[in-house]
């Protein structure tokens, strides 16, 4: 293995990848070092940043089935965004996160993607507070200059009020949009005269901690609060918001999307599906700004017509196969986008790369030739049916499997373990959804998972 390379992996992240892949989750930082294939997938993700980005919108749903690397893809193209100054939400749906839903199941997805909002210098989350400073200080200073006013004038208040207003005027015009900016206005006056009440409340109301109107009100003076109903209104204010503050725009990351289709109750479902075609009108029509929203999904999840998103007639419509697509020719321009199996020889770098961010966490070289990791590749392929359930995630698990008994036991051989009827792979249960594993790197250009 070439020495440089291993060498330019942080230690940190070689330990998250391996961690990771060896419990079947997908990391959340280093997947440039393992990517592999994916790049006209990534090009169609990388033309919709740069739709956001210019006042659009966007919607994607990833379809795979499991293990196929659904959320990798997901988390790939999450990191490309925090690096392209986007400011990033990310949640996985479940019977209690749902897109529409009473007893705060809604609202249960809004606290979520809030507790997830990352930047580049916040990527692992809870970053919203930094969000809010970094654009005051800005205004702040911004006004400080203009006025020729030292930074505790108390002048400052209220000019920079005025400041926020006029900046945030165009989200009035929004559903919800005056009770928003008068509670960044809120946090401004509390941050500045020290009241740490006022800028708390100002946060959980940002958060949807509010339970009550009643509450708001008296904390904030505003009559409104984020619930079941409203949420989405306010991700789209949200939108607006981050891209005043200098960022790129919003990007949100839906995540173990077959939760909706496992909905049993029918009514609650189609509740669901007919939230998700208002947020998909909004994204493809033009009505939110700045904003795009990303899901992951199963087949059937989609194209069950008796429960899944093909059931619903208005969604079934606008998520239609190209009737051009065939095997060989692909349309990644559509909304949906179907993940093509690994070929071969993406497979075999993937194991090398594996490989590399292994020798890089444990200091072990298992001295694998291309000769043998053929081998491992053909003897998981040759097993009965694997051509239907092998994936991505079960050769990673199998293959490091493997590496950490070559490890652990200097008497053992590849060929031993190959060879030994003990040596099998385990297939996706097609019953239970995880996270997904393959990504890429720096730039998009070139591949290796």
């Amino acid at each position: 293995m070439n020495e440089l390379m291993i060498n330019r992996i942080p230690k940190r992240e070689a330990a998250a990848i391996i961690n990771s892949l060896s419990s079947g989750v997908v990391p959340r930082i280093g997947t440039r070092h393992i990517a592999v294939g994916r790049l006209k997938e990534v090009n169609a993700f990388v033309h919709d940043l740069d739709t956001i980005n210019n006042d659009g919108g966007a919607i994607r749903f990833v379809c795979g089935r499991y293990g196929s690397g659904k959320s990798f893809l997901l988390q790939m193209i999450r990191n490309n965004a925090l690096d392209r100054n986007f400011v990033v939400m990310d949640a996985d749906l479940s019977p209690e996160r749902r897109l529409y839903g009473s007893q705060g199941k809604g609202l249960a997805t809004y606290k979520e993607l809030i507790q997830n909002l990352s930047t580049k210098t916040r990527p692992e989350g809870r970053a919203l507070e930094s969000i809010l400073q970094k654009w005051i200080v800005s205004i702040q200073s911004k006004i400080a200059r203009e006025m020729n006013l030292p930074p505790n004038d108390p002048k400052l208040i209220n000019a920079v009020s005025l400041k926020i207003q006029e900046d945030l005027g165009e989200l009035t015009e929004m559903a919800y949009g005056y009770s928003f900016s008068h509670v960044l206005n809120a946090y401004w006056i509390g941050m500045k005269t020290g009241d740490d009440q006022l800028k708390q409340s100002a946060l959980r109301w940002i958060r949807g901690e509010f339970s009550t109107k009643r509450d708001a009100r008296k904390s904030l003076d505003v009559d409104s609060i984020i619930n079941d109903k409203n949420w989405y209104e306010f991700l789209k204010l949200f939108a607006k918001f981050v891209k005043l503050a200098g960022f790129s725009g919003l990007v949100i990351f839906l995540d173990e999307g077959v939760n909706l289709y496992k909905i049993n109750h029918k009514v609650a479902r189609e509740n669901n599906y007919e939230k998700l075609l208002t947020i998909f009108n909004d994204l493809s029509q033009g009505k939110a700004q700045n904003i795009g929203i990303f899901f992951s999904e199963t087949p059937e999840a989609i194209y069950d017509e008796r429960r899944g998103l093909f059931s619903y007639e208005a969604l079934r419509s606008r998520l239609a196969l190209n009737e051009f697509k065939t095997d060989e020719y692909i349309d990644n321009i559509g909304p949906v986008i179907a993940l093509q199996v690994l070929t071969t020889e993406e497979l075999f770098i993937l194991l090398e790369n594996i490989i590399r961010v292994y020798e890089r966490h444990y200091n072990y070289n298992p001295n694998l030739s291309r000769e043998q990791l053929t081998a491992f590749l053909q003897t998981i392929m040759n097993r009965l049916g694997a051509d239907d359930l092998i994936t991505p995630r079960e050769i990673i698990k199998t293959f490091l499997s493997l590496l950490n008994i070559l490890q652990q036991n200097p008497n053992a051989t590849f060929e031993e373990l190959i060879g030994s009827d003990d040596f099998k792979v385990e297939y996706a249960n097609p019953n239970i959804e995880t996270e997904e594993s393959s990504n890429y790197d720096d730039e998009f250009a070139s591949f290796s998972l």
